[in-house]
């Protein structure tokens, strides 16, 4: 089974709105797309010798494929460039990717318990964060995200690292390519991720609202934003070079939006300025990246005049 055909079958045998993500992609008009169905058809077929998804997101090792598959393999991965979220080490090919996500893991692991819990993560990219929580003894991680080469990427690796197992059995880590608006309300999760997605959004407010329909009376939510420190900021383009970055609220804000919400019980458990180390310029992501968007004179200053990306972590309870 390639690929594709693994990710069309972990949707069938999953609810009803994943089983029609499988129309969703094949009706899609993405110009990319057939090359990254292509990229994924073409992977070898491999049994890895080993899964760990506790320190970092790793799968077999290079002994396991002969040299020509482990060089198809490099080919296919890059095929589906530029990796945002990582790093992943897919039979000793290690992707470097912009992100370094297991830094912003690091920072939330500690302060969240997902022991036998069913996760839903808003904006989950290419999965990378879904292996972890299910390291973290989460039962099943639900992804979504609208982007479908973040979901390629996901198919690729889950076609190797299959269904990783925690004490009460198999779990597994599904990638949707859906907004949230478009994910209907069903069974309501034990844990709620949404991780720089807030401020991409024209109503924040609404957002943690439509989080909200998603919980039960003790549900987590974890909301991870930009933030200022001063009033909330209005962009008048773009903010770090992005054109979608709508309004970074302060964290007074964020609390309100969640007491509006019912999430009353909310913490900040973190607030760290990001650095350029950890998001960055790699051979798997080569475009400009959070270097370019800071003044060289002043890079504590955007490039637009506006404060450097500082991020805040909010845990908060029904």
């Amino acid at each position: 089974m390639n690929a594709v055909h693994a990710l069309f079958a972990a949707w069938r045998d999953a609810s009803p709105v994943a089983r029609r993500c499988i129309e969703l992609v094949r009706s899609s008009q993405h110009g990319d797309l057939p090359r990254w169905l292509s990229a994924l058809r073409r992977l070898p077929r491999a049994t890895p010798s080993a899964v760990s998804f506790e320190d970092a997101v790793s799968v077999g090792a290079g002994a396991d494929l002969a040299p020509a598959d482990r060089a198809r393999l490099g080919l296919g991965l890059r095929e589906l460039m530029p990796w945002r979220k990582g790093p992943f080490n897919l039979f000793g090919i290690e992707i470097d990717a912009e992100w370094r996500s297991d830094r912003k893991w690091a920072r939330i692991a500690s302060h969240i318990d997902l022991d036998g819990r069913h996760v839903l993560d808003v904006g989950c990219g290419n999965g990378y964060y879904g292996w972890r929580m299910l390291a973290a003894g989460a039962r099943t991680v639900t992804g979504i995200d609208p982007s479908l080469l973040a979901v390629a990427q996901h198919g690729a690796v889950a076609c190797y690292a299959g269904r990783a197992r925690d004490r009460a059995g198999s779990a597994r880590n599904l990638v949707l390519p859906l907004r949230l608006a478009d994910f209907p309300p069903a069974q309501p999760f034990d844990a709620i991720f949404s991780m720089g997605v807030v401020y991409h959004c024209r109503d924040g407010a609404r957002h943690v609202r439509e989080l909200a329909r998603h919980a039960h009376r003790d549900t987590t939510l974890v909301l991870e934003s930009l933030v200022v420190d001063e009033a909330p900021l209005v962009p008048r383009a773009r903010y770090a070079r992005m054109r979608n970055a709508w309004l970074v609220p302060d964290v007074p804000m964020l609390l309100a939006w969640l007491r509006e919400a019912g999430f009353a019980n909310a913490a900040v458990v973190d607030v760290s300025t990001t650095a350029t180390d950890e998001q960055r310029t790699t051979a798997w992501m080569p475009f400009q990246s959070l270097a370019a968007a800071l003044d060289p004179a002043q890079p504590e200053r955007t490039i637009e005049g506006y404060p450097a990306p500082k991020r805040a972590v909010i845990i908060a309870r029904q």
